[in-house]
């Protein structure tokens, strides 16, 4: 039987450099408004929470409905991903609504390691990592306000060398 051990250690780089991308981009990131079409315009902040919340709870439960394949680590993935993707959702929530500093804090953790915990998951299983993405909370260039420039200098470990920017929601 083979380890998970060896498999997490040569993929370390890979869970590093997630951790580190989600860090950089959630260090500022809290401030950006919602998809559109995900939320009523005109409710209130706590109308506006609530209905991401539940929309975010609504889809992890339906998710997480699974059939089985005899297989249990497979049906175990199956189940926990989704799971895992319910936190994020509700962390991003947490990020454009909420006010407590440290709750938020610990919102931005949670979406860090979720993220880190579902590569691990799907490594572990020898499934296909998702594509690339943003962040689900940086603005993508094509919402950025006109005139706000776009440019990443790399750095020597290839990364940007700041965050994407972000817009103010408050």
């Amino acid at each position: 039987m083979r380890s998970f051990r060896p498999i997490a250690l040569r993929r370390a780089p890979i869970l590093i450099g997630l951790a580190s991308a989600a860090a950089a981009v959630l260090g500022s990131a809290a401030q950006t408004p919602a998809p559109p079409g995900m939320v009523a315009s005109g409710s209130s902040p706590e109308a506006r929470f609530l209905s991401e919340n539940t929309a975010a709870m609504n889809k992890m439960m339906a998710d997480m409905e699974i059939k089985p394949t005899g297989d249990i680590d497979a049906d175990f993935t199956a189940m926990m991903i989704p799971h895992h993707q319910g936190a994020i959702d509700m962390a991003i929530a947490e990020l454009r609504y909420g006010k407590n500093e440290q709750l938020r804090r610990i919102a931005q953790e949670i979406i860090v390691g979720q993220q880190q915990e579902i590569v691990a998951m799907r490594l572990a299983l020898r499934q296909p990592l998702p594509a690339p993405a943003p962040a689900p909370t940086q603005v993508s260039p094509s919402d950025q306000p006109s005139g706000m420039a776009t440019h990443h200098h790399q750095t020597d470990h290839g990364a940007p060398s700041s965050p994407a920017p972000t817009i103010d929601m408050k």
